[in-house]
């Protein structure tokens, strides 16, 4: 039986011009770091993020590549995405998306329906794992440089550097 591949993603972002996510990872045990591009399809400015994060992240073809790359990430690049097709800015999509994404600790939570509930639930969980990766922990990725080819289609990317930095 061959040895199964595992990719570790180091950053994903996603590209307007043609619209697609990219990845950027790399392989178990090798140092080069490799560049996914996977082609948003059937994707339009009425389309749900959150379906769209969910099937790429299921797509038997991606999926071992997405492993380290979560539901939020992924729902957050397509509501760029989505933005940019509304016709908004980068700028602006992202502080949508912040807006949607932040708890209201004011809010009561039993008003919520099951899916805007787990919706909650997922931020938290995350926030917490975020604040739980200290520095020292081996899993903490902390500057990551990634050499790319001097390609103009990737001029057209936002990034999600997720650690809350303007692109």
């Amino acid at each position: 039986a061959k040895p199964v591949m595992t990719y570790v993603a180091k950053k994903c972002g996603v590209c307007f011009q043609p619209p697609s996510i990219v990845l950027i990872y790399k392989e178990d045990n090798k140092d080069k770091t490799r560049q996914r591009i996977m082609p948003v399809r059937n994707f339009s400015k009425f389309s749900d993020c959150g379906m769209a994060a969910e099937q790429l992240k299921n797509n038997p073809r991606h999926k071992a590549y997405l492993e380290g790359v979560s539901l939020r990430q992924l729902r957050k690049l397509y509501s760029l995405l989505k933005g940019h097709l509304g016709g908004e800015s980068l700028a602006e999509s992202l502080e949508k998306f912040q807006q949607e994404e932040t708890i209201d600790p004011e809010e009561d939570m039993n008003k919520l329906d099951d899916k805007e509930l787990a919706k909650r639930k997922s931020i938290m969980d995350e926030i917490f794992e975020k604040n739980r990766k200290k520095k020292d922990d081996p899993d903490f990725i902390y500057d990551i440089e990634v050499e790319f080819p001097q390609d103009e289609q990737l001029e057209s990317c936002g990034w999600d550097l997720e650690s809350g930095e303007e692109i």
